[in-house]
């Protein structure tokens, strides 16, 4: 039984005199202060590994664009990446004439109504912006953050928050904050018309993702005045076509202001020392009042109104009510409901009674609070025949359920129960606490508040949800029907004709060779002894592994089998059955509820090799959540009319699937890889489906007690833990059969298409690589970091700085999971089409030889060793990473071994490792897009050219 806590906000004076408040009663034990400037500063200790989570929220976002520069919060996130008047350039006097420049041509540009004399501004505004250029360093910012060691490195924009993200080594904490204070300290818009090309290409894989087309739709409708639906995040497309740099930088002086931001430090730190640094770099920031800001309101919503949105992937629909602001009573009350329809034990209404029986693909509710107002959600996918119309009346039936309080008295406490554990283990981590502090600080919340959240939750009785959804749900409701269909609303741009620009990555600003020069204690690396962690033991024929919690009262039990879809398909068939199956004693649905009410939480994952049930919940209840496990799968009962419903919606999870985009490049990259011997493509056919027996299926998962596994127990008393399932074990009689053997072909120089109707282009190149060697482990870490992976690697600089071709970019050699396969080089661009002439001739040009820069060089080593030495593995990674280790013929920490190799590594070494490992090899290629949009000369010289239809990449 968990002690309920007493919390309480109190105010503190740390030992430099600097005031804070701290909650009472808070196991967190935050710290919130506050400078004289404004700056609020959270500061939270997590001594998981010796580093600091850190973000910097600004309360701003999308809802503060002015009307007519939209996405204008968003684009400035971006130009926060580029430096300042210190860092990122060569010489700013020369640099910033050049810049006023370009800025005055923009406003000639968005005034300009004539376009050919539009086009003849944007043609000056390319050509002084490559004389720019000259004194620009590109991704200087990136630079700097990753010789830190930093990870994580990113932003985000959303309606009411723009934060910055970095998770630094505590050593480097004081160099993050200079860096920071440089950042914050002034904007500089260089690189400007490149970067607007790269959000354009953002702007495009927005428009071919369904999620967002659904969003924009319903949030337009459902805020017809207020910015949450009348402005998206990433803007208008006339608008990013013509943006003004003046408007950025007020928008940038207004907004970006300490007493309008926060900084949040989460991990290894000491209270006082952190906050003496943060005072010195940020406490010289000067206060300024925000701009006034009317508060819009809403009219009430009447009447039903509905919005029909196209594109070619499957039909969905989704149903939205208004609701009130984050952390209000209504808003409290929403989020009950929506649990009550669908929660994490898949024991709600909607669970229960439409994806339990099969009435649709699959549903779900969710609430969202936002800063003004919120709404309550519900989502379809509707089966192959099913009309929307009739998805929608499934969805008002599970709502007039709640109205009518047609649900069992115990869920809301099982709620209560499960929101307490989830609390519990968003908080342990130092991103999980992080985040629910930014979080507060973007709603405008304390921290006491957030903490007492569930206390208001716990006190919400059956009575007051029946009433609120009696008096909510009327029908004055948005509906969003996505159709399949052509869109015809989208938007395809002729290419501006950029001039790549120069990005000197040979060159480094005075500002970074002192960051470079500035020494910072060392953090001397540990690596894990696993044999002394994790403790073994044997009960019969039952390896048992028990690695310590020493956190919270929250336990994990994981059986581990040897046996995955590689060695039987219709096992992993046979467990997709179980989830709708009963027992001798309990229906499905009283399966899912009796889990739920011990807050046990089942898990089953099936992977090419092997096979987890995992249970995770309170220690006190794991053991019950064991037996009723072993009830179910002993005792299941076949049910032929439940097999046949699951054919039907395994036959129509297949067919949206192939009118997904990602799945479908999915699919095509597994062809490249395999050919036709793909895994993707070796499914259980149709008429094999109808064929097979539930009893032969059932008798699968019984056989689950008699086949060989092993178990791990993550908890606090494994004493107690064995001597409670030593009588629940039984002696393993079967054994595990031989696998299918899917042949990694080598990869000789084939470009293969699918036609999919969208803006963008997809290329992945697929390479096959050596097999796997441990020798190498170091070389690769340092070749991802320098050359193809993350914001500061040179295909990032290359492609998306320099040419503007791409949004997302990258290559990376991944290594085989085991010692008989293959290790891999995958490149990957989204481009528009008109420029995928262009990202194939610099891709290609790119990996011609490797890059020789020894200062970009010198700083991805001196990162990946950064990296490693301030990493742990805690938890339950401990094991999982030992397990998978084992499948390498590796009992030890390899990083040790890793970390000595990068330490001795030079660029010639790695070089050599390019041009015996990475430039001999051959890559086939997948491609997806628009076939009428295919450059087909763009690719000529990739290879043998061969169109695949759907069927052939999915098998079926």
């Amino acid at each position: 039984m968990q002690t309920k806590l007493v919390l309480k906000t109190k105010n503190f004076t740390d030992k430099n005199g600097y005031t804070y408040q701290q909650v009472e009663g808070d196991e967190t034990g935050v710290r919130i202060y506050k400078l004289n400037n404004g700056l609020t500063v959270y500061l939270a200790q997590n001594d998981d590994a010796p580093r600091i989570q850190t973000y910097i929220p600004v309360r701003t976002g999308s809802n503060n664009d002015p009307s007519d520069n939209t996405g204008l919060a968003h684009y400035l996130e971006h130009m926060m990446f580029k430096g300042t008047s210190r860092l990122g350039t060569l010489d700013w006097e020369k640099e910033k004439v050049l810049l006023d420049q370009i800025s005055d041509l923009y406003e000639q540009h968005k005034s300009e109504q004539n376009p050919e004399k539009k086009k003849e501004i944007y043609r000056k505004i390319d050509e002084i912006s490559q004389e720019a250029s000259q004194y620009a360093i590109a991704n200087e910012y990136d630079k700097v953050i990753s010789s830190l060691g930093a990870t994580g490195t990113n932003a985000h924009t959303w309606l009411d928050e723009t934060v910055y993200k970095n998770n630094i080594p505590n050593n480097e904490l004081e160099k993050w904050l200079k860096i920071e204070k440089e950042r914050f300290s002034g904007l500089v818009l260089r690189l400007f018309h490149t970067e607007l090309e790269s959000v354009y290409e953002e702007f495009n894989r927005a428009q071919d993702n369904d999620v967002r087309l659904v969003n924009y739709a319903l949030m337009e409708a459902l805020f017809p005045k207020h910015p949450n639906g009348q402005q998206t995040t990433l803007g208008k497309s006339e608008h990013l076509k013509n943006p003004s740099m003046k408007a950025i930088h007020q928008y940038f002086n207004d907004f970006y202001v300490p007493n309008n931001m926060a900084m949040v430090l989460v991990g290894d730190l000491d209270f006082e020392e952190t906050i003496l640094l943060v005072d010195e770099y940020f406490g010289k920031f000067e206060y300024k009042e925000l701009p006034k800001k009317e508060k819009i309101i809403e009219e009430p919503q009447t009447e039903i109104v509905e919005r029909i949105v196209k594109s070619p992937s499957a039909p969905r629909l989704n149903i939205a009510w208004r609701t009130d602001s984050y952390g209000t009573k209504e808003e409290h009350l929403a989020e009950m409901v929506a649990q009550i329809l669908s929660n994490s034990g898949e024991a709600g209404l909607l669970d229960l009674n439409i994806n339990q029986k099969h009435k649709a693909l699959r549903s779900y509710a969710y609430e969202l609070g936002f800063k003004q107002y919120g709404l309550f959600s519900l989502m379809i996918v509707p089966k192959e025949n099913q009309s929307l119309e009739e998805a929608e009346q499934l969805l008002l039936a599970e709502i007039e359920k709640v109205k009518n309080g047609d649900f069992p008295d115990w869920l809301i406490p099982a709620i209560i129960n499960d929101m307490k554990l989830q609390k519990i283990r968003n908080l342990e981590t130092a991103d999980g606490l992080a985040t629910a502090l930014y979080g507060i600080y973007i709603n405008d919340r304390t921290w006491e508040e957030e903490l007492s959240e569930i206390e208001k939750f716990e006190k919400i009785t059956k009575q007051e949800v029946v009433d609120f959804a009696q008096k909510f749900f009327q029908k004055n409701y948005v509906i969003v029907k996505k159709l399949r269909g052509e869109n015809e609303n989208l938007i395809r741009v002729e290419n501006p004709g950029i001039t790549p620009v120069k990005i000197n990555r040979k060159a480094q600003s005075e500002f970074l060779t002192e960051i470079l020069r500035q020494k910072s204690s060392e953090i001397t690396p540990k690596f894990i002894d696993y044999k002394s962690i994790i403790e073994e033991t044997q009960i019969g024929d039952k390896k048992i592994s028990f690695v310590k919690n020493k956190y919270n009262h929250i336990a994990q039990l994981h059986l581990i089998y040897k046996i995955g879809t590689d060695h039987d398909k219709e096992l992993f068939l046979a467990v997709q059955v179980l989830q709708y199956l009963g027992t001798s004693r309990f229906s499905a649905d009283q399966l899912s509820q009796e889990f739920f009410k011990l807050g046990i939480s089942n898990d089953f994952k099936t992977y090419d090799d092997q096979m987890i049930i995992s249970l995770t919940g309170f220690e006190e209840n794991l053991i019950k959540g064991f037996e009723l496990l072993k009830h179910w799968i002993t005792e299941v009962k076949p049910d032929n009319e439940v097999y046949e419903s699951t054919i039907e919606l395994i036959l129509e999870s297949r067919n949206v699937a192939k009118k997904d985009k990602s799945r479908i490049m999915t699919a095509l990259s597994h062809y490249a890889k395999f050919g036709e011997n793909s895994r993707f493509r070796d499914v259980i056919s149709e008429e094999k489906l109808r064929a097979i027996k539930i009893e032969n299926l059932t008798e699968k998962v019984k056989n689950l007690t008699q086949l060989p596994y092993e178990i791990f127990f993550y908890g606090k008393d494994f004493d107690g833990f064995k001597e409670k399932i030593q009588p629940l074990l039984e002696k393993a009689t079967l054994t595990i059969p031989k696998p299918k053997i899917y042949q990694e072909l080598e990869t000789q120089g084939k470009v293969f298409f699918t036609n999919y109707d969208m803006v963008q282009m997809e290329m992945s190149k697929i390479g096959r690589a050596s097999q796997l060697n441990t020798k190498n482990y170091g070389k690769i870490n340092v070749f991802n970091e320098y050359f193809g992976r993350g914001l500061s690697s040179i295909v990032f600089q290359e492609l998306r700085e320099s040419k503007s071709l791409a949004y997302s970019a990258y290559v990376n050699y991944s290594t085989a999971t085991y010692l008989d396969r293959h290790n891999y080089v995958v490149s990957y661009i989204g481009t528009q089409a008109n420029k995928l002439h262009l990202a194939v001739e610099a891709m290609a040009d790119l990996m011609q030889d490797l890059p020789q820069i020894p200062t970009q060089f010198n700083n991805a080593k001196n990162s990946a060793l950064k990296q490693i030495a301030s990493t742990r593995i805690t938890r339950t990674n401990i094991f999982f990473n030992f397990l998978n280790l084992k499948k390498i013929g590796i009992d030890y920490d390899i990083r040790e071994k890793i970390y000595h190799e990068i330490e001795s590594l030079q660029l010639e070494d790695l070089t050599q490792f390019y041009n015996q490992e990475i430039k001999p090899i051959s890559y086939n290629v997948a491609i997806m897009g628009k076939k009428e949009n295919l450059d087909h000369s763009a690719i000529e010289n990739l290879g043998d050219f061969q169109e695949l239809s759907l069927e052939e990449i999915f098998g079926y």
